[in-house]
């Protein structure tokens, strides 16, 4: 089980904040540090100092890490023109050595989208231009150097593209798809991407959604286990009742509740949880979601004390 630590920094953290916690996270031992890709709080939460661009952090990060793999849950496709966000991605993972992944998603906080005043179109064609970023994105990163990449689609037209910088990996950075839906997701996913994700859902629902994907890509004649499945969950974990509830508190949240939709409670009794959802999903790699980003002792337990019973 691959264990990755997942950030919100819109919540409320400066750059200096995420280098801390990402080199805890790979000092620790984590295969991945991760971030959301947000402009503007959601809830109560102060936002202070304000929003951090993701790939221009995660490029920092690229220089003052080694060895821990980077990218984002997810990168909205409303906020930067697809060749733009090829060239950004490609460019940042030739930085790291190799080491970045790209979670793509199509978009969907309005507030931020007023706030900063970026088009947020209706769902229907919020999901067209997500498609046709996916297959601008991987198509610039997979053409190979001397040739040219065009596409003609309808809400995006690209001429003769160079499709360079190429990035590290070849033929391209993982990309990361998520989502609930039953059609349109799978499809996409079966289609570009190399993990498929759940965040903060049941088991239940996403060994079906794992079976949707699964489905979609017996359908076009891919391997369905060439795609990774992984989870999102939010983390409360403490050696005693006591630290569990300080956790819980800390992030505005019920110890219960958390027990029942994250994961909450002492190391033996979250690896145990982790343990359910693998055998009823067959997840492979789970997020840990960490709100409170000044809790670096919480990396380390988990690492020193939940990750070893996973073996």
């Amino acid at each position: 089980m691959d264990l990755r630590i997942f950030t919100e920094p819109q919540q409320g953290a400066s750059y200096d904040d995420l280098l801390r916690v990402a080199k805890a996270t790979e000092d620790a031992g984590y295969d991945a540090f991760f971030r959301s890709d947000h402009y503007l709080k959601m809830g109560s939460a102060s936002g202070l100092p304000g929003p951090t661009d993701a790939w221009i952090t995660l490029a920092g990060l690229a220089r003052e890490t080694s060895r821990v793999r980077l990218g984002t849950l997810v990168t909205a496709a409303t906020f930067r023109h697809p060749s733009v966000l090829a060239i950004s991605v490609a460019q940042v993972d030739q930085m790291s050595g190799g080491r970045v992944e790209l979670g793509l998603g199509s978009g969907w906080y309005d507030d931020e989208h007023t706030a900063y005043g970026l088009d947020l179109p209706p769902i229907k064609e919020r999901f067209d231009r997500y498609a046709e970023q996916l297959a601008i994105v991987t198509g610039l990163w997979e053409t190979p150097e001397g040739e040219t990449f065009s596409f003609d689609g309808e809400h995006y037209k690209l001429v003769d593209s160079p499709g360079l910088p190429k990035p590290a990996q070849r033929p391209r950075p993982p990309v990361i798809i998520g989502g609930g839906g039953k059609k349109r997701t799978p499809a996409l996913a079966a289609r570009y991407a190399d993990e498929f994700n759940l965040p903060f859902v049941g088991p239940d629902f996403a060994a079906e959604q794992f079976g949707r994907v699964e489905d979609a890509a017996r359908e076009i004649g891919r391997d369905p286990k060439e795609i990774i499945r992984s989870a999102a969950l939010v983390v409360a974990v403490g050696r005693n009742d006591a630290e569990v509830a300080k956790r819980a508190g800390v992030i505005g949240r019920e110890v219960a509740e958390l027990r029942e939709n994250g994961l909450a409670g002492t190391p033996a009794e979250v690896a145990e949880k982790i343990g359910q959802w693998r055998e009823k999903t067959g997840i492979t790699r789970l997020y840990l979601q960490l709100l409170d980003l000044s809790d670096v002792d919480q990396i380390e337990l988990i690492a020193s004390e939940v990750a070893p019973q996973l073996d």
